[in-house]
């Protein structure tokens, strides 16, 4: 029979329904819940009780803007003494008169320019808020698309605008349930309207990421500890199942040719994602992307000549994708393979032949015999690996210099270190 977490447990965690508790001491001074936003206050204190109880409040916290104390019965009198005693006297920077609890209408003055500067943003991209008033069924979707298509021009406007939206919910979510809300509830609305339309239709990624990790992964040295590019969850794109002549006919009659164009961007790097992460040597890809997409955001106005662009890129991916099977590879042998290959080396026919032989018997000696539980937290087994990576490798045509040899090694094994473990490999859930 499985015990009941206990209650503190509970409250700590952000995810269980338990969120709200009655405390009379202990919980109050010395219980650290990063999550909790607000505080009641009916009891008199003073002094380092005081403090500490409005500390519980003001932990940094994912989604939390602020923290809301809410005093019955005038604790905050007793404030600036604490204040005297445990801010300034301590060092901490406190002049006379600070205080670390600001009145709600401070945060309410926020929101009101939280909401003027995402209107503005929106005036100047012509979206009028007012056609709302009176439109009804289709007129409201196509505000909505329009709206969506006037804003992504290029990346920094997209950004700009999520963030200045994005800022105004958490401001909006932090004064709720004052009523003072009521007068920013329409207007906050439509701007969350364009945005969850935005991310509906284009979710983000952000490639300039996966480019940092794999800039990182290839700085590091052999000694490094584990750094692994985390999986995607989106769902695995195939590029070869894309009807590229109707997506061209669909971007030629549409209205809306900026979120077609940011549909294909958005799928392409998704797919970069997944295909870097199981192969490195494809850093020339997202150059080359990311590349098209500053030009683009450099001058965004022939958005014809961008989609096109992406068009012949994604079916140049798309036989890239299919690069594995071409060579009569496993997606996990090539990568191999590829670190022994790039860059460009020039080798025979047969000397090809041998290094797909030494990629596959590599990794089969390595999964079935050197790569166990917990290999890479023991010098013993990592130095086990490491010899059977050299001895391998060892087996490399003669064209590989003793130098070209040790340079390979280290790769193939930063390679290994980084995405195989005891339990598997980022292989495994890949597909």
């Amino acid at each position: 029979m499985n015990e009941s977490p206990p209650l503190d447990e509970k409250f700590k965690d952000a995810s269980h329904p338990l969120r709200i508790i009655f405390v009379c001491a202990m919980w109050m001074t010395g219980f650290d819940v990063p999550s909790c936003s607000t505080i009641y206050l009916d009891k008199p204190m003073k002094n380092h009780t005081l403090m500490q109880t409005i500390a519980r409040a003001n932990r940094v916290f994912p989604g939390k803007v602020n923290d809301l104390i809410v005093d019955y019965i005038g604790v905050f009198r007793d404030l600036q003494k604490a204040l005297a005693i445990y801010g300034s006297a301590s060092g901490g920077g406190i002049k006379e008169g600070d205080t670390p609890v600001k009145a709600k209408t401070a945060l309410v003055a926020q929101l009101r320019e939280a909401i003027a500067q995402t209107t503005t943003f929106c005036t100047q991209k012509d979206i009028d808020f007012a056609v709302l008033e009176s439109a009804q069924g289709f007129a409201r979707t196509k505000f909505w698309a329009d709206a969506v298509e006037y804003i992504i021009i290029n990346d920094d406007a997209k950004k700009t605008y999520l963030s200045l939206a994005g800022n105004a919910n958490k401001l909006y979510k932090a004064i709720l349930p004052d009523p003072t809300a009521n007068e920013f509830t329409a207007i906050n609305a439509h701007l969350q309207t364009i945005k969850e339309q935005i991310l509906a239709e284009i979710p983000e990624v952000d490639v300039s990421e996966v480019m940092e990790q794999v800039e990182e992964l290839l700085d590091l040295s052999i000694t490094a500890g584990e750094f692994v590019i985390q999986e995607s969850h989106s769902q695995r794109i195939d590029l070869s199942q894309i009807d590229f002549e109707a997506l061209k006919n669909k971007f030629a009659s549409t209205d809306y040719q900026r979120t077609e164009t940011e549909k294909l961007k958005t799928a392409i790097a998704q797919k970069l994602q997944q295909m870097v992460r199981l192969n490195k040597t494809r850093i020339n890809y997202l150059d080359k992307f990311q590349q098209m997409i500053a030009e683009h955001n450099a001058d965004s106005r022939n958005v014809q000549i961008f989609f096109n662009d992406l068009i012949n890129f994604a079916q140049e991916l798309g036989v890239e994708d299919k690069r594995a099977i071409a060579k009569n590879l496993t997606e996990e042998e090539l990568a191999i393979f590829d670190l022994l290959t790039k860059p460009e080396i020039k080798l025979t026919k047969q000397d090809e032949q041998e290094v797909k032989q030494v990629a596959r018997e590599l990794l089969k000696i390595l999964k079935k015999e050197k790569l166990v539980l917990d290999w890479k937290k023991r010098q013993q087994t990592r130095a086990s690996v490491e010899v059977a990576i050299k001895d391998s490798l060892d087996r490399l045509p003669q064209s590989y210099s003793t130098e070209l040899y040790e340079q390979k090694c280290q790769e193939v094994y930063q390679h290994i270190y980084e995405n195989y473990s005891g339990q598997g490999s980022i292989y495994n859930t890949a597909g």
